[in-house]
């Protein structure tokens, strides 16, 4: 049976007020450096025999940090990069509103399919994502490590889960989290959500 480990990268610093994210390139802070090397002293007592990361470096360092521990190389994926948010990363709500009026609030309605001006959908993401996803659940071994965004995370875990996509925002994804997900004999079954290693979960 094999086993796969959807991670999410370890913190980025964020500000007040909150701004898009998207795919700005973003390092990890301490804390989130720490969170991937607890990551790794879990995943070491795992099987892992495939370590593979979006192009973003915030997901390539804490695949860096993994990689040491679990003396594997990792590649890297471009289809598992963030959502483009296009116009909209580096903005907060309040200057979204003022720049493009009507278009957030257009979003909070069609959370699948809005598209910010330059940028993907949740369902574009989807879309993109999963043909690689599934491919490599397909062809990989035991044990398989996936390190990825809040973003792509959710839309896979909908998709696993049967969950329509416009309820993505029910899957908590925290930093430095880890989803495992088996394969089994009716396809991917997911097992845990959000574990964090600091959590005791």
């Amino acid at each position: 049976m094999k086993t796969i480990y959807l991670l999410r990268h370890g913190e980025i610093q964020t500000c007040h007020p909150r701004r898009f994210v998207g795919r700005r390139e973003l390092p990890l802070t301490p804390s989130g450096r720490q969170q991937m090397a607890d990551l790794a002293e879990l995943l070491a007592r795992r099987s892992i025999d495939k370590l593979i990361s979006s192009p973003l470096g915030r997901c390539r360092e804490s695949a860096t940090i993994l990689a040491e521990q679990l003396a594997v190389e990792y590649e890297v994926h471009h289809q598992l990069t963030e959502i483009n948010l296009g116009a909209w990363e580096g903005m907060t709500v309040a200057e979204v509103e003022e720049r493009y009026p009507g278009q957030h609030a257009a979003r909070g309605r069609d959370i699948v399919t809005f598209r910010p001006d330059g940028g993907e959908s949740f369902q574009d993401l989807l879309d993109r994502s999963w043909p690689v996803f599934d491919e490599l659940c397909a062809t990989a071994g035991e044990g398989l490590a996936v390190i990825a965004h809040a973003g792509v995370n959710r839309v896979l875990l909908c998709r696993i889960l049967g969950i329509p996509l416009a309820n993505l925002f029910r899957i908590d994804q925290a930093y430095g989290c880890v989803n495992i997900i088996r394969q089994e004999s009716n396809g991917l079954t997911v097992h845990c959500l959000n574990r964090r290693p600091d959590s005791g979960r």
